[in-house]
């Protein structure tokens, strides 16, 4: 069974955790990395000591309010590289800006989506990203 490799860059540990669970519950087999923050976001992928084609996640959960660099700057930074445009990155914030919304796509994001408030509602969430993204989306393969 092939396995998605999924990066998740968020600072909230209990919206990780949520997302995890969500994941865990799918019949699907997942790579799951979490970087906390803008910065370790930028090293996952650009560390000399990491292989860039080792660490080419098949999607990436983004959320916007990260420290260190932004979720803006992270979209940008890595929807500007040849070798990771490609990526499909959904943003998952919890802000309701429509700048913030036009800010995204017009950096490149896949999708943006605001996080739900309630819990049931955030695991739906992230049940939809992952039924849309892993089970009827072609994504390009690194």
């Amino acid at each position: 069974m092939f396995s998605f490799k999924i990066l998740i860059i968020e600072d909230n540990k209990a919206d990780v955790f949520m997302i995890t669970e969500a994941l865990e519950s799918s019949s699907l087999t997942y790579d799951q990395d979490v970087v906390t923050d803008g910065q370790a976001a930028l090293d996952y992928f650009f560390l000399k000591a990491n292989s860039l084609k080792k660490n080419v996640p098949d999607f990436i959960l983004l959320d916007l309010n990260i420290p260190k660099y932004s979720g803006f700057e992270i979209l940008k930074i890595l929807k500007s590289n040849h070798e990771l445009k490609a990526i499909p990155i959904i943003v998952f914030t919890g802000s309701v800006a429509q700048t913030d919304v036009q800010k995204s796509y017009r950096n490149y994001a896949n999708r943006y989506i605001q996080k739900p408030d309630e819990a049931q509602d955030f695991i739906e969430a992230i049940a939809k990203i992952e039924g849309f993204w892993l089970k009827f989306a072609n994504l390009p393969k690194s």
